[in-house]
């Protein structure tokens, strides 16, 4: 079975999609004149003060897009596709940074109380219920692969690694601390991300640069690395820039969802007053150029087998286990709590608000099973359905392109 989603995947994640992808970013960067270079102005003139409820929202989101992926998916991406890899993560971001500002646009002049995010803009604005159909049904499987079980998954192997605890309470623990959080409103979900985010992001970051700084003799020649991997005549030749691009885009969306449709879904819970769609663009930066980043200079100066783990150990030693296994937990979380929202607006769309506490038990469940099963199904499956989500939103941005409107 795992054979047969593998090539599943690879057949969807070919160089086809991941063109697809920097291709509607690049034509949405010319479109909206290098929009990527004015993030910071446009937010401190569209929300200079913003609310607690701006706050719970932007966490939330930004909860969801950074998890698990920014430490273990960039080192995967690192060990399967090269340091080249990381120089596609970056070129998905940028881009992406673009297309997250087009959704978000997009889903403000579509969406209402009924429908919102990329199915409003699907249905009404390109007149396709059936893209609308495909992309809220795969927004709900991604939900619980991406969003619920490769996090929990994660989590557990990170936990495993420092110590041995039954799967049994492993699964317990998720289940009922997932079902705890998401039984409650968005703001129950927004105020436990608007906590554990800040949390974890600044310990995390604050061992990894670290690290980078006594290993910084390293750098220069790391970032010439990423770049000469990723661009390199040899690696063309070998057909080894086609794995880090394939790898690179496909690690890239894992961790910032650029390009998925999950950002407009997330921020349809906040105040109408908030320009999101500026907010979203610094949702990908932080995500992707600075904490994906932040994790490849540190696995690449510092690791001798391609692991975060040993990499930090450099620096706090047989503790870096435990410390991996709490920032993994909380990152987790984050985005299991996020994409849980995800998952309950589409599920509610199909099911005209009917049910919700039936998805929240199904959703709890499916992650608590997802972090004992093989953790090479659970990413591969959970590939699969980002591609599912990408495909219908990208033909959507196409199209609409014109009712996106530069600022």
């Amino acid at each position: 079975m795992e054979l047969v989603l593998s090539r599943i995947r690879d057949c969807i994640w070919g160089v086809g999609l991941a063109a697809m992808l920097i291709c509607t970013g690049a034509v949405y960067t010319v479109k909206l004149k290098g929009i990527q270079f004015r993030m910071f102005s446009i937010l401190k003139k569209s929300d200079s003060k913003p609310s607690v409820s701006t706050i719970r929202t932007v966490c939330m989101s930004l909860g969801a897009a950074m998890g698990t992926g920014n430490i273990a998916g960039t080192a995967s991406a690192i060990a399967v596709g090269g340091a080249g890899a990381v120089f596609w993560m970056w070129v998905s971001a940028f881009f992406g940074m673009a297309l997250v500002y087009a959704e978000n646009k997009l889903s403000a002049i579509y969406s209402d109380n009924r429908l919102k995010g990329p199915a409003a803009y699907l249905s009404r604005g390109l007149g396709s219920p059936l893209l609308a159909g495909i992309f809220t049904f795969s927004s709900i499987l991604a939900a619980v692969g991406m969003g619920g079980m490769s996090q929990a998954n994660t989590f557990y192997r990170s936990l495993s690694e420092y110590r041995t605890i039954s799967p049994v309470i492993i699964f317990t623990f998720i289940f009922l601390t997932v079902l705890f959080i998401t039984s409650g409103s968005a703001k129950r979900i927004g105020t436990a991300a608007q906590y554990m985010l800040p949390l974890a992001s600044a310990a995390y970051g604050a061992v990894c640069i670290t690290v980078i700084l006594l290993h910084f003799s390293a750098v220069p020649d790391t970032l010439r690395k990423i770049v000469s991997e990723a661009l390199g005549i040899r690696q063309f030749a070998g057909g080894f820039a086609g794995s880090a691009l394939a790898v690179g885009i496909r690690r890239g969306v894992f961790s910032n969802e650029a390009g998925l449709g999950s950002s407009p879904l997330l921020h349809s819970s906040g105040d109408n007053k908030t320009d999101f769609a500026a907010w979203s663009m610094f949702e990908v930066f932080f995500d992707t150029m600075v904490c994906c980043t932040l994790t490849a200079l540190t696995v690449l100066t510092a690791s001798h087998d391609t692991t975060v783990d040993s990499a930090i150990a450099t620096l706090i030693g047989d503790r870096s286990e435990c410390f991996l296994a709490i920032i993994n937990g909380l990152f987790a979380l984050c985005t299991i709590i996020g994409w849980y929202y995800c998952g309950e607006k589409s599920f509610l769309h199909i099911t005209h608000g009917r049910s919700r506490y039936i998805f929240c038990f199904a959703f709890s469940l499916l992650c608590a099973v997802g972090a004992v099963i093989n953790a090479e199904t659970v990413w591969i499956i959970s590939d699969i359905f980002n591609a599912l989500m990408a495909v219908p939103n990208l033909i959507g941005l196409l199209f609409l392109m014109n009712k996106v409107r530069n600022v």
